[in-house]
C-alpha cells in the first residue's frame, strides 16, 4: 500500500518514490488548492513527496559564470541575498510575491513548476537567461526556462523528473535590472501585468537589452522586437511602441480587460526603461 506522505533524505530515494506523487516543497500552492477543492467537494488527494530533507537544494551558490539557486530556496532567502545589480529585478519580484508568510515558505522553483501565467518570477528570470536543472533516475538535463514552460499549468517536466535548481548566467557587472508589477493593490494580489528589464548602457547608449512581460499571455514572453529597437540607441522610453507587444495574447478576466493589460504592459516597460537609464 502506498503511503500518503514520504519525506526521503536522498535524491535517489526521492526519484524512486516519485511516480504518482505530488511534489511538496513550500506547500503554498498545494495547500490553498486542496482547501478550495475540499470546500467544493472536489477533493481527490494525491500522495505527497516532501523534498524538504533532500541535501544540496536549499542554497544559492555562485561560480565564475553562473548563479545556482536550489529547489528549496525561498523567496525570502532570495530577497535577502547579497547579489550583483543584474539580479535586482528578480529580487524586486521576490519582495512582491504574496506576504511575508508566503515569502518565508514558498520556493522560487515551485513558483515555476506551478506554471501560472501570472508567476512573478518568470519575467525577470527570462531576462536573465535562466535554465532549469532536471533529474530523473537515469539522467540529468537542463532546459531554458522558455522551453520548460509550455502554457497555463503546463511544463516540460516528465512524470519521473524532479526540478533541482535554477542556473542563471552572471550578467555583466554594469548591467541594470528592474521589475514592476501592476495589481489591484500593491501586495497579496495576482498581477494584471508585469514587466522585467535588464539593460547594459555605455555612454548613454544601450548595448544590450532584455525585456519580458508576464500575465499578458499563457506564458510570460521576451519581446525581441522591443529589444532590437533599443540597441544602439539612447535610453528613450518613447522607442518602445505598441506594436512591439503584438506577440502578447492578453485575456479579459475579472482583474482587467485585454486592452487594459496591453496598455499597462507598455506603460510598465517605459517606466522601467526610464528608471534604469
Amino acid at each position: 500500500m502506498q503511503q500518503d506522505y514520504l519525506r526521503p533524505t536522498s535524491l535517489e530515494a526521492a526519484l524512486a518514490a516519485l511516480p504518482g506523487r505530488q511534489v511538496l516543497a513550500g506547500g503554498t500552492d498545494i495547500l490553498p488548492a486542496e482547501a478550495g477543492a475540499q470546500a467544493w467537494l472536489r477533493h481527490t488527494p494525491r500522495p505527497l513527496l516532501d523534498i524538504s530533507a533532500l541535501p544540496g537544494l536549499n542554497g544559492i551558490e555562485a561560480s565564475a559564470t553562473h548563479l545556482r539557486i536550489g529547489a528549496l530556496v525561498t523567496w525570502a532567502q532570495l530577497r535577502r541575498a547579497a547579489l550583483p545589480p543584474g539580479f535586482a529585478g528578480l529580487q524586486q519580484a521576490a519582495a512582491q510575491v504574496g506576504g511575508a508568510q508566503v515569502q518565508n515558505r514558498a520556493t522560487l522553483l515551485g513558483n515555476l513548476c506551478n506554471a501560472s501565467p501570472a508567476a512573478d518570477g518568470v519575467p525577470p528570470l527570462l531576462t536573465l537567461g535562466a535554465e532549469i536543472e532536471l533529474a530523473s533516475p537515469k539522467a540529468r538535463r537542463t532546459l531554458p526556462l522558455a522551453s520548460f514552460l509550455h502554457g497555463n499549468r503546463s511544463t516540460a517536466l516528465a512524470p519521473n523528473e524532479l526540478a533541482l535548481a535554477l542556473l542563471l548566467p552572471l550578467p555583466p557587472a554594469t548591467a541594470r535590472a528592474g521589475f514592476l508589477k501592476l495589481g489591484a493593490r500593491s501586495h497579496l494580489v495576482i498581477s494584471i501585468a508585469m514587466a522585467a528589464a535588464l539593460i547594459h548602457v555605455e555612454n548613454g547608449i544601450i548595448q544590450h537589452a532584455r525585456l519580458a512581460i508576464g500575465a499578458c499571455s499563457a506564458v510570460a514572453q521576451r519581446l525581441p522586437l522591443a529589444e532590437a529597437a533599443l540597441l544602439g540607441q539612447p535610453a528613450n522610453p518613447a522607442l518602445l511602441l505598441p506594436e512591439h507587444l503584438d506577440a502578447l495574447t492578453p485575456i479579459d478576466d475579472v482583474r482587467a480587460p485585454a486592452t487594459y493589460r496591453r496598455h499597462a504592459a507598455l506603460t510598465l516597460l517605459r517606466r522601467l526603461l526610464e528608471t534604469l537609464a
